[in-house]
């Protein structure tokens, strides 16, 4: 659901202007065209406020597809995954050095070198 869509569509439905609608839904206009820009999303609550203010509901209908359960290779092949990733996880070390042990610039580079 695109909810910028729908709170658009039906203040447009109710024949209402944002000003009109944030009026009757107790917000600001600012507010009503940032929603429907999908700039920021309303909370659930507003949501559903915006839409009785408009004329509109909203519904909850049950899913269209059953929830769908893992098998069970399925499950035991992500838990061997998570068993890894775990195990590397407690080979890392648990605190840092307080200095970093690199060699010094010089023995990196080189060293100094002669002038030419």
């Amino acid at each position: 659901m695109d909810i910028a869509h729908e709170i658009q569509v039906a203040r447009r439905a109710a024949g209402l202007t944002q000003t009109e609608l944030a009026q009757r839904a107790g917000t600001s206009q600012a507010a009503v065209s940032a929603y429907e820009a999908g700039r920021k999303t309303p909370s659930a609550e507003t949501f559903a406020r915006l839409l009785a203010a408009s004329g509109a509901r909203l519904e909850v209908h049950p899913a269209r597809s059953a929830v769908r359960s893992l098998s069970l290779s399925e499950r035991e092949r992500r838990g061997q995954i998570l068993a890894q990733v775990i195990e590397l996880a407690e080979a890392l070390p648990a605190r840092h050095a307080r200095q970093l042990k690199l060699p010094p610039l010089r023995d990196i580079v080189g060293g100094p070198r002669a002038a030419a």
